[in-house]
């Protein structure tokens, strides 16, 4: 018996056990196979001593004999590992781990009692998340493949990388771990002196994995370096601020268009509204037309105080809006 067979074998038991009855059909989808090869499977497991049962009519099917449970459930270290993506159908595909993730999720379902396991399938069947946000598509990262296994087996990565500036780089990386941000995949690695860096891995050009084990830092903390990191990032990132008058009820809007922590710091640390219900907020922003770029979904809900060049760069768009539109002010 190949190990292809085999494992497709347990994967039917434990549908079985899992599930309760299901129709040759409906095992044929799950194990994308044909329902003859599942006849082949079912008449297999039967001449191995497996209880399994034909219930015959409309709603019949295959079943396991009530109270029949298997033990050979024991998950494999990488269907282990792939448990830490089982929520995350679309990485763990891109990673390779989807076949692993699935198997190791109908194991754990297998080996739980019969009121656990619904509640877990429950689960399943009402709630999933999809890491992309919304308008964006995912990262095109053709060599996330390679890093995952550079990540995993601890593997130095040779890699060409395209920077924000006028040329590639060469780099000789050791990857610590991968992170799912937004839709993209971010390794990060030690490369040269210094500490570990970050590299956005759609932006690998090339990338060729080394013979040899390089060392892991045994204090290495993946979250908690990537949430210094975010910190840092957002603070190299806003350089100027702004200072801007907010219409009542506008609250909403501005999060969704700056963000909620900023927006919110901003509140807490402003002074009452005026008599009209404006509050005078004070926000950081990476640049003046990056500012003006967001600040303008806003409309006439937010007034820009300072600095002047934001404010004429406003005032001469809204002038243009308002020549663009026929719009006369006598």
């Amino acid at each position: 018996m190949t190990l292809m067979r085999a494992s497709r074998l347990l994967s039917l038991l434990l549908l079985l056990q899992t599930r309760g009855r299901m129709t040759a059909t409906e095992l044929a989808g799950e194990l994308e196979v044909s329902v003859r090869t599942v006849y082949r499977d079912v008449e297999a497991l039967s001449s191995a001593g497996v209880p399994v049962y034909a219930d015959r009519g409309p709603a019949g099917g295959y079943r396991l004999l009530d109270g029949y449970r298997t033990r050979l459930n024991g998950l494999t270290a990488e269907e282990a590992s792939s448990l830490f993506l089982a929520g995350l159908p679309g990485p763990a595909a891109e990673l390779g781990l989807a076949e692993l993730a699935a198997n190791a999720e109908l194991k754990v379902l297998a080996a739980l009692p019969p009121e656990p396991r619904s509640h877990a399938t429950r689960m399943r069947e009402r709630f999933h998340l999809d890491a992309p946000g919304w308008y964006r598509d995912a990262d095109d990262a053709p060599f996330l493949g390679e890093v995952a296994e550079a990540v995993w087996e601890q593997r130095p990565l040779r890699m060409t990388y395209r920077r924000w500036g006028p040329r590639d780089v060469e780099r000789l990386a050791h990857p610590y771990g991968l992170v799912l941000k937004g839709g993209a995949w971010y390794m990060v690695a030690a490369a040269g002196e210094g500490g570990p860096r970050t590299y956005r891995v759609s932006r690998i050009i090339t990338a060729e994995l080394l013979d040899g084990r390089f060392e892991r830092p045994a204090d290495f903390d993946l979250a908690g370096f990537w949430k210094r990191y975010a910190a840092e990032f957002r603070e190299r990132m806003h350089t100027g601020e702004a200072l801007v008058r907010m219409a009542p009820g506008a609250e909403g809007l501005l999060r969704y268009t700056m963000g909620a922590e900023i927006v919110d710091a901003a509140l807490a640390a402003a002074g009452p509204p005026d008599e009209d219900g404006w509050v005078v907020l004070r926000l950081p922003t990476e640049s003046t037309r990056h500012a003006h770029w967001l600040l303008l979904r806003l409309g006439a809900e937010v007034e820009v105080l300072e600095p002047p060049e934001l404010r004429e760069r406003m005032a001469a768009t809204a002038a243009g809006l308002a020549e663009l539109y026929g719009v006369r002010r006598d």
